[in-house]
């Protein structure tokens, strides 16, 4: 069944796994040709009540979409309220620097598993070798053991560190408390386990989640596939 469209949604969406495919490496996504247009559309017709809510750095979102809008990056450690307006950045935890030496003295960093260094959190990508999924969650948790003010997220096919009080559930929060998302009904769309929080406060605050594919989810609603996302979008962007 079609996902239902509040009469004053503010829509929060993933971005890999829900605007764009998963592929094996993160830079080499792929927008489809009528994504600009889409989200340019739902900004007009929303009064501007969109955001991207994504583990990416804002900056790689503006790189790919190329059309300003709301963004939270790194699972909310970065933040920009609004379509060119500055972002906002949360101060990293010292422990960082800790947990990045460890990682760089890994002798397992090869073989398809990649260091993602953004500065603020730290992200071991096994997306060009799955079979080494528990090798890396093993190494990666006992690495942040002794770090308490690092959290552990497992995505698909990664494991990001952060600090600890950051999610796309907090950047749900943040976004809703002013304008222009403000008396909307909170609408979060995502695909990946990372999205749960988001969809979590989206439905305690009276709206609801989308879970993009299979798997268990919180959501009330799914769409089958990116391009599913990409059709809904489109519609409510269209009137």
């Amino acid at each position: 069944m079609t996902p239902p469209v509040p009469a004053k949604p503010a829509l929060f969406l993933d971005f890999d796994g829900t605007l764009v495919d998963i592929v094996d490496r993160p830079d080499g996504v792929t927008v489809a040709a009528a994504v600009p247009k889409i989200i340019e559309g739902l900004l007009a017709r929303l009064d501007g009540a969109v955001a991207v809510v994504t583990g990416r750095k804002v900056s790689e979102v503006d790189s790919f979409l190329k059309v300003p809008i709301a963004a939270a990056g790194m699972h909310g450690l970065e933040r920009r309220p609004g379509p060119g307006g500055a972002v906002e950045n949360a101060v990293p935890p010292q422990e960082i620097a800790v947990l990045r030496a460890r990682i760089l003295a890994w002798e397992g960093l090869s073989g398809g598993v990649k260091l993602e260094d953004k500065g603020a959190g730290l992200a071991v990508h096994y997306r060009a070798a799955p079979e080494r999924e528990v090798e890396v969650k093993t190494a990666m948790t006992g690495w942040v053991r002794d770090l308490t003010n690092l959290n552990l997220i497992a995505g698909k096919m990664v494991v990001e560190a952060k600090g600890a009080g950051h999610d796309k559930g907090v950047a749900v929060e943040k976004f809703m408390a002013g304008a222009p998302f403000a008396g909307r009904t909170p609408v979060f769309i995502g695909d990946d386990v990372t999205d749960e929080d988001g969809i979590r406060v989206a439905e305690a605050m009276g709206g609801f989640g989308i879970k993009v594919g299979e798997g268990p989810t919180l959501a009330t609603h799914r769409l089958a596939n990116v391009s599913a996302v990409h059709a809904w979008l489109a519609a409510i962007s269209e009137g």
